[in-house]
């Protein structure tokens, strides 16, 4: 793995955050970068606040205090806005239409198919069959393919590797490390496989009960520790 973090601006940058629904903060002021070509991993056992944290940095959900900065500048941006301005976003659900094929998904995306299918030339020989008729993994490596086909400045990445086999897996984990590394894309992912995650990470911070609890390089003495807490 090389990392590529640069020491300017972050990318993204969070000072006090608080984040939930309605009056009820499920995050509680919580501090974080991400540099430019640097894959940071949010981890945390269910319930931590992880995917709130995400919804909230892409503009889903408004926050409910705090200052979230995108390249040094202060945001309240709606996701759209934050999508429009090189933002990426990859909720759990898989981002396909089913009715459309493999090239006309791509085609969505702001990017050049040619881009995409360098990420997955897998898809190569998919793309005039309909998106709903791939199977699971295909269609999160469509999903993933369309976003950084597009090049974006930042990926944020809730489960992607969500009820998928590992070699699915180890696939779009690949894609995002290329990605950072080639291209300058800061990531920051959610995610529960701890050591596949720290596999391609570079940092990682660990939410609990709604709060930054720790947070560290990875290695794989992160890995075992951070792994018997879950347990």
């Amino acid at each position: 793995m090389v990392a590529t973090t640069s020491l300017d601006t972050p990318i993204l940058q969070v000072e006090g955050l608080y984040a939930g629904y309605g009056d009820l903060a499920a995050v509680r002021d919580l501090n974080l970068v991400v540099h430019a070509g640097e894959i940071v991993a949010l981890l945390g056992p269910n319930g931590a606040g992880k995917t709130t944290t995400l919804l909230t940095l892409a503009g889903a959900i408004p926050s409910l205090g705090g200052t979230v900065m995108w390249n040094g500048k202060a945001t309240s941006a709606s996701l759209h806005r934050r999508v429009r301005s090189g933002m990426g976003f990859i909720p759990e659900e898989r981002s396909i239409i089913s009715k459309l094929t493999v090239r006309e998904n791509l085609r969505l995306g702001r990017g050049r198919v040619d881009d995409a299918l360098r990420y997955f030339p897998q898809l190569a020989p998919l793309q005039r069959r309909p998106a709903g008729l791939l199977s699971g993994g295909e269609q999160q490596m469509l999903t993933l393919a369309r976003c950084l086909a597009s090049k974006p400045s930042l990926m944020m990445v809730d489960e992607l590797s969500l009820g998928l086999a590992p070699i699915v897996v180890k696939s779009l984990l690949a894609a995002l490390r290329t990605a950072a590394t080639e291209t300058g894309t800061a990531v920051l992912m959610v995610e529960q496989q701890v050591h596949r995650a720290l596999s391609i990470a570079d940092r990682w911070y660990l939410l609990r009960h709604g709060s930054l609890a720790e947070s560290g390089r990875a290695d794989a003495t992160a890995a075992a520790s951070l792994t018997a807490a879950y347990l």
